[in-house]
Order: structure tokens, then C-alpha cells, then sequence
């Protein structure tokens, strides 16, 4: 009984020792992936200005930024490895060989997918920061393209979509060289002076400040006759802006159209 408890002593003062060997090794460590963080997010913001100043791209340039940031936090966690002794880890990170390396893979692959779509999209160049875009069903205005997702904000909430699916399904710019299109359709009554109507309608675009005017084919036009009533298409291009997003402006030109339909003995439908 005593050369088992004599044992079992030693053991604990096996681990002990083992433990307090180790501790130095996980506190430079530790130290070692903070300071690999620190810099990594300072080299971040600076090439983030420095990109944008020679590139005047802001999305490829905010997503290069980004890239740099990712290696160098990726290197300073090799070197996070070889100091606690695990050099083989390091080892089996950068060949990508073995087994566990597979299942890590296999488990991150979304990440990973994300990540090759998002280079993609960084130098396809489908869209730019500002731009109004529609895919999966969601509409907003282009904030960020990050790593992973891209980031779009919407009646003032922030969605983030992965590359992924942004390379996979259909994606609609609504801009144009810095313009966002605009239309609605409105209903006359079967009968009246449709050219007249096109020509107040086209009248109250003109007088529109925010309606821009530079060979872009802003136009009122009749699309067609649904059940007794002909349907008219207004399409007009604005400026990009946070204020075209919230729909208030085109609420402003719906609400002028009518109103100059309606004063002018129109009926609409």
C-alpha cells in the first residue's frame, strides 16, 4: 500500500514538474499570438489606407487588407506551434497532409469555399461599394466584402451573405457607372390621351432634381393592356446614395405622377 501511495506521488510530481516547464512555453505563446494579432491588425489598416489611395477601389483594396491580415495571424500561429514544441503540427498545417488535416478540411470547407469565392468576387468585380445589389432574395446596398460573406445593409440593418452563394446563384447590380435605376408601373383607364400622360409624366422627371439626365434612358412608356387598363412603365436613374435605398424618393416621384395625372383628368388604376 505505502509503494502504491509513494506512486502515485511521484506521478503528481511528475506532472508537476512537467507543467512547470511547460508554463513558460504557453505563456510566450500566448504573447506570441497576441503580438501576431497587434500586428497584423496595424499592417491591416495601414495597407487598408494605402490601398485605397493608389487603387481608388475601396472594396479590393479594404479585401487585400484583409487577405494580409489573415496570413500573417496564420504565420504567427506556426510560430505559435514550433514555440510550445509542436513543430510537427506546423508542419502538418503547411503540407496539408494526414489524416487530421483532411477532417479539418472537410469540416471547414464552407470556410474555405467562401474564402475562393470572396478573391473571386474581389477581382470579378461584379459590384462596388455603394451599389445596390439583389441575390437569395435580399436587396441592399454593398457595405464590405470580407473573407467570408459580404456585408450589404437594408433598411437599416447590416446582411451578410456568403461569397459562396453570391458566386453560385444570380446576382443583380441595379448601378450603373454610380446610378441606380428606378421604376414603377401605373394603371390609366382604357380611353384616354396616353400620349398626353407619357408627356406629363416625361415632364415631371425633367423638373426632378435628383433625376439625372446623361444619355441614360430614363423614359415613360405604355407596356401593355391588362383587363380594360393600360399599363404605363416609368423607369428614371438617380445617384447612388444612402438616400435612394429607403424607397423615399421614388415614394416622392409615384406621389408627383399622380397628382399630375389626377389634376389633368386622368384615371388611374
Amino acid at each position: 500500500m505505502e509503494e502504491f501511495i509513494n506512486d502515485i506521488i511521484n506521478h503528481i510530481q511528475g506532472y508537476y514538474q512537467s507543467l512547470v516547464d511547460i508554463t513558460p512555453k504557453l505563456l510566450l505563446a500566448v504573447l506570441v499570438v497576441l503580438i501576431s494579432w497587434f500586428i497584423a491588425s496595424r499592417v491591416r489598416v495601414f495597407a487598408d489606407k494605402k490601398l485605397k489611395r493608389k487603387m481608388h477601389d475601396p472594396l479590393l483594396a479594404t479585401f487585400i487588407a484583409n487577405l494580409i491580415k489573415a496570413v500573417l495571424i496564420i504565420v504567427g500561429f506556426l510560430f505559435m506551434f514550433r514555440v510550445i514544441g509542436l513543430t510537427g503540427v506546423a508542419q502538418s498545417v503547411l503540407a496539408g497532409a494526414g489524416i487530421s488535416a483532411f477532417i479539418i478540411g472537410f469540416a471547414l470547407k464552407d470556410i474555405g469555399e467562401n474564402f475562393l469565392a470572396g478573391i473571386l468576387l474581389a477581382f470579378k468585380r461584379p459590384f462596388s461599394v455603394g451599389d445596390i445589389i439583389e441575390s437569395n432574395g435580399v436587396k441592399g446596398k454593398v457595405v464590405a466584402l470580407n473573407l467570408r460573406d459580404t456585408q450589404i445593409k437594408s433598411d437599416s440593418k447590416n446582411i451578410y451573405i456568403p461569397n459562396a452563394l453570391l458566386i453560385k446563384n444570380t446576382l443583380i447590380n441595379f448601378n450603373s457607372e454610380g446610378y441606380l435605376l428606378q421604376d414603377f408601373t401605373i394603371g390609366l383607364e382604357y380611353g384616354s390621351d396616353y400620349k398626353k400622360a407619357l408627356s406629363l409624366i416625361t415632364e415631371v422627371m425633367k423638373a426632378d432634381n435628383e433625376i439625372v439626365d446623361k444619355g441614360y434612358s430614363n423614359s415613360a412608356v405604355v407596356s401593355g393592356i391588362t383587363g380594360g387598363t393600360i399599363q404605363i412603365i416609368v423607369r428614371y436613374w438617380v445617384k447612388t446614395d444612402i438616400k435612394v435605398t429607403d424607397g423615399k424618393h421614388r415614394s416622392e416621384i409615384v406621389i408627383k405622377v399622380a397628382e399630375i395625372l389626377n389634376n389633368n383628368g386622368f384615371i388611374i388604376k
